[in-house]
């Protein structure tokens, strides 16, 4: 990566409306449970938009995704239809597992999202296998796995860092870097300055990028992935960023300062993108409202489908469960 190169327009835009396409699902899921016309478990990824978007623009349509419960934007990020995804969330039949997942266990292999693990530090290791898959079956595919910081202190993590640098897999690791593990401040849980450091204990490149930034997060991903894709095996990124509504819905959050979280929600990565574009002539705010326009109407649709849609026969209890159906 180049001190000072420039993303292409076209691909800033693009992962400007990803961030507001996750923005909004965001803001419909929330009020949806607000208003008490939804009661599911939900784990929003608000502060964290930047991160999937600015990945994702470096991925090509083909390639894998394998992500963790907070990771409704990574499913997004990836092109999951969003009819399918709203959903699963609320159990329907029409959900990418037929209502079976539900919010934890997000899947469509269709769109390359391949795996949602309700197991910290558990997807790591499925990362690997579905880099090796692709690999012996000579399919040119990158494996993005993302996770939290948490999940650098599971065992998995260290085992899967490991094995993908040995094999020279490619993947590349992603740590969504936002402070804390569930209610605890990473500082209680960590020595490390900066978890990137740890991948030199593998002999892989780790790398530290504000995952706010989603012109610097492009441009390291673009680097990682371009690496895994050409046989260089796996880097580790850690994005630095912050969670907006605490652990999950419903979270108080009385264990996060509030003059820290003061200062996180005045630098919001969407509307601060938002207003970078326009500053710098990538766009005026016209085509950005319109674009803010077209997904909000995509979205309404796309909740009201979720809604209508029936939830699963009792017939389906099996299906895509086990190989023969139990009597």
């Amino acid at each position: 990566m180049a001190d000072g190169e420039q993303v292409e327009g076209r691909t800033r835009l693009r992962i400007y409306e990803t961030m507001s396409k996750i923005h909004q699902v965001d803001e419909r899921v929330r009020g949806l449970l607000m208003s008490g016309k939804i009661a599911i478990i939900y784990y929003s990824p608000r502060g964290q938009e930047s991160i999937p978007s600015a990945v994702s623009a470096a991925m090509e349509s083909d390639d894998y995704t394998v992500t963790t419960y907070r990771g409704v934007h990574d499913s997004i990020s990836s092109g999951a239809s969003l009819d399918e995804i709203l959903a699963e969330m609320l159990g329907k039949a029409t959900g990418t597992s037929k209502g079976k997942g539900g919010p934890m266990h997000l899947s469509d292999p269709n769109s390359g999202l391949m795996v949602t693990t309700g197991i910290v530090g558990g997807g790591l290791p499925i990362a690997n296998g579905i880099a090796l898959a692709s690999r012996m079956k000579g399919l040119n595919r990158v494996t993005v796995c993302y996770f939290g910081d948490g999940s650098t202190n599971i065992g998995a993590f260290h085992e899967a860092l490991n094995l993908a640098a040995v094999w020279d897999l490619p993947v590349v690791f992603v740590c969504q870097n936002n402070e804390y593990g569930e209610y605890t401040p990473r500082r209680e849980t960590q020595r490390v300055e900066k978890i990137s450091t740890r991948a030199a204990s593998y002999g892989i490149p780790g790398v530290t990028v504000d995952g706010n930034d989603p012109d610097a997060t492009y441009l390291v991903a673009r680097e990682a992935v371009a690496r895994a894709r050409d046989g260089g095996g796996p880097t580790l990124i850690e994005a630095m960023t912050y969670r907006f509504m605490g652990h999950m819905f419903g979270d108080q959050m009385p264990y996060m300062p509030s003059d820290e979280m003061a200062a996180r929600v005045a630098e919001d990565p969407v509307p601060k993108y938002r207003a970078l574009l326009i500053a710098e002539g990538a766009a005026t705010s016209a085509q950005l409202d319109e674009i803010d326009q077209r997904l909000s109407a995509e979205i309404d649709q796309a909740v009201e489908r979720a809604l209508a849609a029936p939830m699963p026969a009792a017939g389906e209890l099996f299906t895509d469960v086990y190989g023969e159906v139990p009597a």
